[in-house]
């Protein structure tokens, strides 16, 4: 059982859907809409965790390039990264080998969000 859910808040959050799971490759595992079709509640996955979101205001000043807000591990970090890639996400840390034996790389969300991805499972 999950106790920890990161929770993100979009501008537009049916974009955010999708452009999570066309770049990042995560699952829609719930969509909640309001009246008017407007996403009020997602969750996506991606392996067996989930992250949450829902409208909200774009980032009141750009986050820092080291600023994650998520952090997710994936097992080909090349593939994923060019999946991100290829999807418009703008890379601001290309594929890179930590001192710990992990391979990462961070990408920024259509609202500038940092996730950083990689080979490391605590």
């Amino acid at each position: 059982m999950r106790s920890i859910y990161p929770v993100l808040r979009y501008p537009d959050p049916r974009a955010a859907v999708d452009f999570l799971r066309s770049a990042f490759d995560l699952t829609v595992h719930e969509l909640h809409e309001g009246p008017g079709g407007e996403v009020r509640h997602a969750e996506l996955g991606y392996g067996d965790s989930l992250v949450m979101l829902g409208p909200g205001p774009a980032p009141a000043s750009r986050p820092a390039d080291d600023d994650y807000r998520v952090y997710v591990a994936v097992d080909d970090i090349d593939a994923h990264h060019e999946r991100a890639r290829a999807a418009g996400a703008e890379i601001i840390q290309p594929p890179f080998d930590t001192d710990y034996g992990s391979r990462d790389y961070a990408a920024r969300d259509l609202a500038g969000l940092v996730w950083s991805f990689g080979t490391y499972r605590p």
